[in-house]
Order: C-alpha cells, then structure tokens, then sequence
C-alpha cells in the first residue's frame, strides 16, 4: 500500500484526530456484545499512544439513528469496553463539535478522547464542508482506520482529509494488502461465494473471474444458478429477473477458463420455521426449500479447497443462523480454519459473524471488518476513504 501511513507523521505533542469504525452490536443491557472492531483498532491507537500525542481524539458512528440523538446509541458502552481494552480512561463527549467540546479536549486529564455519535449529525452523512472543518479544527493530524466505512464519502470518513496532514492506520492498510491479494492471488485460487442474491454480487463475480480458478456457489443465490440452468429447485429461493444473468455468467466463466461449481445436493425442508421436514436430496421438488448444502456438495467444495494456495469466503452457503441449517457453512469454515500453507481471506459482513460463530477467526489469514466496504474493493471499486490519503 502506498499510502501515507501513521508510521510516517510524527505525533508528538499533537492532537490526533482517528476515524474508526466503533459500529459494534449492543445487547439488550447496552453493553457491547462483539468487541472484534474495537479491538482491531487497538494496533493503531497503542501506536499513537506510545509517540506521547498531546491528545487522542476518537470519532465514529454507531447504528443509523438518520441525524437525529438517539438515547440507545450513544457512545457510553464503547468508550467503557475501549477503556478496559487499553487500559486507560477514555473520556467520552457528549457532542462530536462546538465550542464545549473544544473546551473539553482542552481541559480534560485523559489522554484519549471519545466523541459523540457522529450521525447524530445529519452533515456527516452528507459529506458537508463545513461539519468537516469543525471536526479538522478539533485536531493537528487525521488517521483514517475506519477500513468499514472507507466506501463511503462521509465527512469524517473522507472530507476531514482536506483540512489536515493525513494518513492511514494499520488496520486499514491491512485490510488493503490482503483484499488485495484476493485480486492478485497465488494460485490455485479458489473463491466462496454465497448470501441470498446474485444481484448483490454480479461485480464482484465479474471482477474475480479474472483471477479465479474456481467458484463454489452456495447459499440461495445457488438456486438462481440451478434453475437458469434448467433444473428443478422447488420452492427455493430464486431471482427470477435474474435468470438470464446467471446464464451469462456461466458462459462467461467458461471464456476465462474459469470453474464454476453448484451445489449437487441440498438440505431442504417445507417451513423454515419447522426443521422436523428437513431432509437431504439432489433433486428439490415442489413445496420444499433449499436451506443449505448437502454432504455431497460439503466433500466436493472441500476436494477443491485442499488444493488452493488462495481462498476468498464472501458469504454463508447455508441459513447458518439458524442451527438446524448450519452444517454447510460450520463444515467450510472449519475446514478453512484447518487448511495450511494458504491464505484464507473472509470478505466480512456474514461470512465474518459465521467464522466467528464456528471459533475459527483466529485461524483464517485475515477476516475484513468491513461488509460493503470489501465488497467494492473486490469489485475493484476505488474507496474515497482510501483515494483522499496522500501517497508517501
């Protein structure tokens, strides 16, 4: 990666302002029920901390309270988890700007500071000039290492970059250099993709089928694929404006010399909400649902992962949430986590949430915090978060 890097601007006795991405789940009692961004942070924050900066300031979002102050996302929960993580206090405010902010930053003992919920500010989302300053004027540096946010042209994601010398944590260049060789792999190179719709992944297939080996489809995007292809799949899950599309795909596979593997048998039920019918089939008839991969499918996918020098995971191939469909995605991803000598990359969002859910995080090479965010850099997408840094 060739930008800027917080390595490379010296902080002492400076006010460092950081974006990062504290959008954690809350439990039912306001604690913070999944630390993993809070702690993928800490490399970049223990980093500044140890230059002695003056003050660290911290700003990120949380839910999507739509502009508006929205009392169950405050940003209380997160600064008490961050404090116990680093080991310090952290003073948290109650606004991101104004007057008494700047006041406080100035007067408080801690050295680390938590600003409000940035979207309770409607001009955040928007990318305004001026809430931009006022967030400029709190600090001497930006560091960006908000890689989930990094798609989107925010203020404090990207427009606070004009106004200070800026450059990125390490989060955010470890986010780049493994995304990127998903799209430079070593070979063989075998991508995962499942999740409900084709649509959400036309650029993204159409990207890494120029570097791809072979694609294993799951989940009910699967289905799409299966019926463009003339088979029968039930009452499963299917895009039917989106028949023709599948249709392209596989034959533009075939033009890059790319494999394209679907799943051959399948668990199905006839309600969701009733795991009593499930039962496994090759053949899918009418009245039952596809809910994940059947054991064949499981031992065919895992032939081709033993042999991969790369693997990317974008999606679950299986309702994984749910128990009593689970075994498909839990198989894979248990199976990725054993694989050695090759690097695993999972793209976020509920690829993310499985590998946790099944204790693999920490045997994959790299598990993305960012959902939509990784989707675009796989599309090959620029990331106006990443583009506004400076080069070194």
């Amino acid at each position: 990666m060739n930008k800027k890097s917080v390595k490379d601007i010296a902080m002492k006795d400076k006010r460092i302002i950081v974006r990062v991405d504290f959008n954690v789940p809350l439990d039912g009692q306001s604690r913070v029920s999944d630390d993993a961004r809070i702690r993928a942070a800490l490399p970049t924050l223990q980093h500044i901390l140890a230059q002695q900066p003056r003050k660290l300031i911290l700003m990120s979002h949380l839910g999507r309270p739509k502009g508006k102050v929205v009392e169950g996302l405050r940003m209380n929960p997160v600064a008490s988890r961050l404090s116990q993580l680093l080991g310090e206090s952290v003073e948290k405010l109650d606004d991101c700007v104004g007057e008494q902010v700047t006041n406080i930053i100035e007067s408080a003992p801690a050295r680390v500071i938590l600003l409000e919920n940035l979207r309770f500010h409607p001009e955040e989302e928007k990318g305004d000039e001026g809430f931009a300053r006022k967030l400029a004027s709190l600090a001497d540096v930006y560091v960006n290492d908000a890689f989930g946010t990094a798609h989107r042209a925010h203020a404090s994601t990207t427009i606070v970059a004009k106004y200070l010398p800026s450059c990125v944590g390490f989060l955010m260049e470890k986010e780049v250099t493994f995304l990127s060789s998903a799209l430079s792999p070593q070979k063989p190179y075998v991508v995962i993709l499942g999740g409900a719709k084709v649509s959400d992944k036309i650029d993204i297939i159409s990207n890494l089928m120029k570097a791809a080996d072979t694609l294993l489809i799951g989940g009910a995007m699967a289905y799409t694929f299966l019926k463009a292809q003339g088979e029968s799949v039930g009452n499963s899950k299917v895009e039917e404006d989106k028949l023709d599309l599948a249709k392209n795909i596989l034959e533009e596979a075939g033009t890059h010399n790319v494999q394209i593997l679907l799943p051959t048998d399948h668990l199905v039920v006839e309600n969701i909400d009733n795991p009593d019918s499930k039962k496994v089939t090759t053949d899918i008839d009418e009245g039952f649902v596809g809910v994940d991969i059947g054991p064949r499918t499981i031992d065919r996918f895992k032939a081709v992962l033993q042999q991969a020098k790369t693997v990317l995971w974008n999606g679950p191939v299986g309702i994984f949430e749910n128990d009593d469909y689970a075994k498909g995605t839990e198989e894979i991803a248990l199976y990725l986590g054993s694989l050695q000598g090759v690097t695993v990359i999972v793209g976020g969002g509920d690829s993310a949430a499985a590998a946790k859910k099944f204790g693999v995080v920490d045997k994959l090479s790299h598990v993305s915090t960012g959902g939509g965010a990784s989707l675009e850099f796989l599309e090959g997408k620029q990331l106006p978060g990443i583009a506004i840094i400076p080069n070194q």
